[in-house]
């Protein structure tokens, strides 16, 4: 797999250590890998206004101008696939990440044993988004990435499969449709399977997901979703 790697940092000293244990990473894992540095949010967006292929960003929070969190929204907006890794010595901003998907969270000071673990499960990411599954529509079926999926609910004996653009409904078992997902699906409750890249909030009854919708948490399972999540991200 090739890759295309950005790193955004206003510290270069930061910005070359990141880029060497990316470009080491590559190597071990033999991968092809182009790494671009950047010392700001503006710096970084006039490259991918026009070139929207980067793969991985490991991005700073604090920056002057527009900080990380700003820029991870904006990409969002558009973007669903980068894989953002934020990279900060502040714990505060740890659910920013729920609010732009972000894959990791990493406190500094950063070394090989935390960041390219991260970095194995970005490229696993990114092949996995290339797993489709087939879904009825009005006018027969479609292929829709799994990883476009932000839930699936079961309604009787059909079930509703919601991405952000559409909600697809087919008969089948949510049982059955679970066995074509991968470990970045959890079940909640008995009618809801969710992704958890979408997740954006957790309370002990509900969750929030990112595009919007709130379904409900079966009890007991407030442990066990936040254990999921602390081994996905």
């Amino acid at each position: 797999m090739n890759l295309k790697i950005a790193i955004c940092d206003d510290d270069n000293s930061q910005r070359e250590f990141l880029s060497g244990i990316a470009s080491s990473w590559a190597g071990k894992t033999r991968r092809l890998a182009e790494i671009r540095k950047y010392a700001d949010a503006k710096a970084f967006l006039f490259d991918y206004d026009e070139e929207k292929d980067f793969d991985i960003l490991l991005l700073d929070v604090e920056m002057p101008g527009m900080s990380g969190v700003e820029l991870a929204k904006e990409i969002r907006r558009e973007n669903k696939s980068l894989q953002i890794i934020f990279i900060t010595g502040y714990y505060e901003y740890f659910s920013d990440g729920f609010d732009v998907s972000a894959l990791h969270y990493l406190l500094k000071p950063v070394d090989d044993a935390k960041l390219c673990p991260v970095l194995d499960r970005a490229a696993y990411n990114l092949s996995f988004r290339q797993r489709c599954v087939l879904v009825a529509d009005k006018d027969g079926s479609v292929k829709v990435p799994l990883a476009d999926i932000v839930y699936i609910e079961s309604e009787n004996v059909y079930i509703a499969v919601h991405t952000l653009q559409e909600v697809y409904r087919m008969r089948m078992a949510l049982s059955r449709f679970s066995e074509q997902l991968d470990q970045t699906f959890f079940k909640v409750h008995r009618s809801f399977v969710v992704n958890l890249n979408y997740i954006k909030k957790i309370t002990r009854s509900q969750i929030t997901m990112a595009n919007g919708d709130s379904l409900p948490l079966r009890r007991g399972l407030y442990g066990d979703i936040y254990s999921a999540l602390a081994r996905y991200l």
